[in-house]
């Protein structure tokens, strides 16, 4: 599962880093509780010219659907079975981007069922790079969306303390084969992060509420 991020990287050093040219209409910076439905930031490839850095609404939207709530809200998509899925199939073979993220939150439960949220980052505090599928869709009134997933496997040995899924972390040097920029065989990235990829830290239950902002919500407690 990965349902919440923060974004704290400016536009400037994405485009830098990613190599990209960037939209015009990209989602201000910093944010700091990014929820479904929100505009993330996202890298995609453009079949040999230069990356595009543009933005999104997180919710992958299938064609069929005649409206955005049409059926569930598809924030992410299986890695084990994203490839025979009739809604995510084409966009995993056609469509992969990378949804850029300071860091992301899970939630455990204690002892009274409440839900404590924890952050989760990168332990080198680089940015993560969240492999992700996209696809425009279209309602019949012609009003169109740009819409994404970010992809999930199995969690590995130290995060299956907070969850059993994880969000695929692209690491830099298989971005271009993420983006379809060297050849076939981006089905094999598809897999937990290294252990010690990662460090997380309890953070306040205010961003439990999809209303809440500011640096405070990552600050650890």
């Amino acid at each position: 599962m990965c349902g919440r991020i923060a974004v704290t990287l400016p536009h400037d050093a994405m485009v830098r880093l990613f190599a990209a040219t960037p939209a015009n209409n990209l989602p201000k910076v910093p944010q700091y509780n990014v929820c479904p439905t929100n505009q993330v930031h996202i890298v995609t490839g453009s079949g040999g010219g230069p990356r595009r850095l543009g933005a999104m609404r997180w919710g992958f939207i299938p064609r069929w659907y005649k409206k955005p709530g049409d059926g569930p809200l598809l924030i992410n998509a299986r890695a084990e079975t994203i490839a025979e899925k009739p809604a995510f199939g084409a966009a995993a073979r056609e469509r992969r981007g990378l949804v850029v993220a300071s860091g992301f939150y899970e939630w455990t439960k204690d002892a009274e069922g409440g839900r404590d949220p924890w952050y989760i980052t990168r332990r080198d505090g680089a940015p993560l790079a969240l492999a992700a599928i996209w696809q425009d869709w279209r309602a019949e009134t012609d009003e169109g969306l740009r819409t994404c997933a970010v992809v999930t496997c199995a969690a590995n040995d130290p995060m299956r303390a907070i969850h059993h899924r994880m969000p695929v972390i692209i690491e830099a040097a298989d971005w271009p084969l993420w983006l379809g920029e060297a050849g076939k065989g981006a089905a094999t990235l598809m897999v937990p992060a290294a252990d010690d990829l990662l460090t997380w830290h309890r953070v306040d239950r205010a961003v439990n509420s999809n209303r809440a902002e500011g640096p405070e919500l990552i600050e650890e407690i």
